[in-house]
């Protein structure tokens, strides 16, 4: 069992990582710098569950982080890698909000988060709900992902991103998941990059190239 102290330092530098990463994601605008990005926060998230489970000695929290860590920071960034060099396009396109405006944006869902979990916290302080507003603030970021690229990969980072965000919830509000649970969304979230691999590869030999999703638009016309 961790001691109180270890545990708070190292609970804050994961969750810091975790919400780090989600900032990196708006600022760059390479894919694959992206994918990086999502890998260390898929370390983040396995170390927050790692972390939780040790300090509390419940050994089914460390065996669910040892799954996150493999699917979260291995598989799924693997299979996000494939995807992007399968699509002939190692670049994002152009997003709807500028470097600039997007780190200012995600400044203020962070604050945005920190005043909605106030309550939250407050029915429970301890190091681990004081936390809690940084799982929200990804959710948050992840929903702001989604609505400002263009690029089909990169809305499926931010749907990832968004997945990352309401399971460090469920780990910081309530001390994780049932691993049946975890292992299902994990599945799914699995699933659809499967998805995205595949349709990558073949609007590449359609195309020549993944469209962008204003492209996609006009396929309907």
């Amino acid at each position: 069992m961790l001691s109180d102290t270890l545990f708070t330092k190292l609970l804050d530098l994961c969750c810091g990582a975790f919400l780090l990463a989600a900032v990196l994601m708006l600022w760059r605008r390479e894919l694959a710098a992206e994918v990086r990005a999502f890998t260390l926060q898929g370390v983040a998230l396995a170390g927050v569950a790692a972390l939780i489970g040790l300090h509390e000695t419940r050994w089914d929290l460390v065996s669910v982080s040892v799954g996150i860590g493999l699917l979260r920071a291995g598989a799924l960034p693997y299979l996000l890698r494939r995807a992007l060099a399968g699509s002939g396009t190692p670049e994002e396109t152009q997003p709807l909000v500028n470097g600039a405006g997007s780190l200012l944006t995600a400044a203020a869902l962070t604050l945005l988060a920190y005043v909605v979990a106030r309550p939250l916290v407050a029915l429970n302080p301890n190091p681990v709900t004081r936390a809690l507003p940084v799982g929200l603030a990804v959710v948050l970021i992840g929903f702001f992902v989604l609505a400002t690229r263009r690029h089909a990969a990169a809305q499926v980072i931010g749907f990832l991103l968004l997945d990352n965000g309401i399971t460090a919830i469920a780990f910081l509000a309530a001390s994780g998941v049932p691993l049946i649970v975890e292992l299902g969304v994990s599945f799914d979230l699995l699933l659809a990059v499967l998805v995205l691999h595949i349709l990558t590869t073949r609007m590449r030999d359609a195309f020549g190239s993944a469209a962008r999703i204003d492209d996609l638009q006009g396929l309907h016309d």
